[in-house]
This record gives structure tokens, C-alpha cells and sequence, in this order.
């Protein structure tokens, strides 16, 4: 058991989705993996095991924002041997050619939190995707005709911001969307030397003001969620 995960050794997979959600992540377990085993429920946490075409696979809920990922992702790979991780999420667009219900493969993730600010002084530290995860998810969504995007995203600490139109900036730089996670993700991977990729599906954007339903979140996140698997298969 870590601090914040109840599970046994053993009881947790090599490689690992992450959704923000914890029911998200009991959808994915459900939906997806055969034989799941519930393996941590602390505060609402929900973890799962199960397989997915033969293959062990856990499916552990972070919540929202960077400091609450990263206890869980530290956790995972220093108490539980998790040597591959991908985040799987939403997103909301910054460009007007990404569209609802898109999906965005974060080659590099830029942020507004100072997580590296007291590790990296007066320089800039620039979190990136894990290659292999990113070709082998990129070439199993080519292969089964599913249209992506790869690029920059943002990762930002605040939801709700007092300047909405700041997201101009970064997308004048060429940020595709902005989600909550994966700078802290990809940082902590880098510093272990473990494999890290974030999947996002688009549930919003910035330009055109459109949000999906709840509904259309779900059956959209399958597609994500295949990609996800099958990387890690």
C-alpha cells in the first residue's frame, strides 16, 4: 500500500490509463478490460485491473489539476513498478480547425504551473511525450482510419480564468488545446525514466464556444480510450 492507493503489490499493472474522472475510470474498467478487480478506493479514487485482449491493465482516476496527478502518477511508479502511463481526458480547443469530439495526441505540453519553476531556475524545462507511446499510438489510429491531431497543448492550474481571451496567446504560438495534466505527467515520466502519453478528446472549444453533451462525451472518449489500449497492448 503508498499513501494514497490501497492496493497490494502485485494488484496493479506495468502500464496504467489515467482519467481525471474516478467514474471514468470505473466506465473504462467496465467497458473495457475483462475481470476488472476494484483495487483502490481511497477517498473516492477509484483503481482498477483487469486485461485487455490478454494483456494486464490498470486504470487508475487522478482528479483534476497537476498536483493532484502527480501523487498518484509519483505513487504508481515508485510503490507500484508502473512503467507506462497515458492519460486519457478531455480538452478544450484553441484552434479553429480542432473541432468537437476531436482527438489530440500531446507531442509536448506547456503550462501555467510552477512545478518546474523551483527545479529549473531562470530556464524553461519543456515536458514531451514519450516517443514510442506516441508512434505506436499514432500508427494504430492511422491504420484504423482514426483522424488525429499532435502538437503543443497547454496545461493549465486554472479552470476559470479572469481573462478569457488569453488563450490567444498560446494559440498564436500554435497550442492546440488546453487540459490540466500532462506537463506534470510527462515531467515526472522523464524523471523516472518511465514511458508517458496523453490522448485528449476535444469536449469544447475556445473559439467557437461549443461544449459536447455528456452523452456525446462518452461515446467520443471510446474512441480515445481504444487508441490508449491498443498502444499499450
Amino acid at each position: 500500500m503508498s499513501v494514497h492507493i490501497e492496493a497490494k503489490k502485485g494488484e496493479i499493472a506495468e502500464s496504467v490509463l489515467l482519467p481525471g474522472d474516478p467514474m471514468r475510470a470505473k466506465w473504462i474498467a467496465e467497458t473495457f478490460l475483462k475481470d476488472a478487480m476494484l483495487y483502490n478506493d481511497v477517498r473516492g479514487m477509484l483503481g482498477y485491473t483487469g486485461t485487455y485482449k490478454g494483456k494486464r491493465i490498470s486504470v487508475q482516476g487522478t482528479g483534476m489539476g497537476i498536483p493532484s496527478a502527480l501523487i498518484y502518477c509519483h505513487e504508481l511508479i515508485n510503490d507500484y513498478g508502473v512503467k507506462k502511463l497515458i492519460r486519457v481526458g478531455s480538452a478544450g480547443s484553441y484552434q479553429p480547425d480542432i473541432k468537437l469530439r476531436d482527438i489530440v495526441i500531446a507531442m509536448a505540453a506547456s503550462t501555467t504551473s510552477g512545478i518546474n519553476n523551483s527545479r529549473f531556475i531562470n530556464a524553461d524545462y519543456s515536458p514531451t511525450a514519450n516517443f514510442d507511446l506516441f508512434m505506436k499510438a499514432a500508427q494504430y489510429a492511422k491504420s484504423n482510419n482514426i483522424s488525429i491531431k499532435a502538437g503543443n497543448v497547454l496545461s493549465s492550474d486554472e479552470f476559470y480564468e479572469d481573462n478569457f481571451d488569453s488563450y490567444k496567446k498560446w494559440a498564436e504560438f500554435g497550442v492546440l488545446c488546453v487540459e490540466m495534466e500532462a506537463a506534470g505527467l510527462y515531467t515526472l515520466a522523464a524523471k523516472y525514466n518511465v514511458q508517458a502519453l496523453a490522448i485528449l478528446t476535444v469536449s469544447d472549444s475556445l473559439v467557437s464556444g461549443e461544449r459536447t453533451s455528456a452523452d456525446e462525451r462518452e461515446s467520443t472518449f471510446s474512441t480515445m480510450v481504444d487508441i490508449a489500449l491498443n498502444t499499450l497492448n
